[in-house]
């Protein structure tokens, strides 16, 4: 398939799911930049481009939050809030039914994540 036919076809699947009404859920795994702490959730988007993401680190920390995606649905941005309090912001670029991101919690600890990977090819790839 060539990237012609791809995007007309991920065009017509993004139409679809609006009609649809359809929301999608995917798995997020990330680490913590500076301790490698990882985390494991899963993000669940609708066909507006809004989306919220649920989060929990191996320490048991539970972090949720909101996204939205910018028009073309290749990228967007959201937000966390953990229950220790911190807060914090992040961006992300996806290829559709996958993609990566990077952010930053209040107390300045960065992250970085991939979603709709396999949790195995994540783990592989870190």
């Amino acid at each position: 398939m060539s990237i012609k036919q791809f995007t007309l076809f991920l065009s017509l699947l993004i139409a679809a799911t609006a009609l649809s009404g359809c929301s999608a859920t995917l798995p997020v795994q990330g680490s913590f930049t500076d301790t490698n702490e990882r985390f494991l959730g899963s993000a669940t988007g609708k066909a507006d481009g809004n989306g919220n993401l649920t989060l929990t680190s191996e320490s048991g920390q539970k972090c949720s939050g909101a996204f939205k995606y910018d028009e073309g649905f290749v990228s967007g941005a959201g937000n966390v809030t953990c229950t220790d309090g911190r807060t914090g912001i992040f961006s992300f670029t996806s290829s559709g039914a996958a993609g990566s991101g990077f952010g930053k919690l209040s107390d300045g600890q960065p992250f970085k994540f991939r979603f709709g990977y396999s949790q195995r090819v994540i783990v592989e790839q870190n």
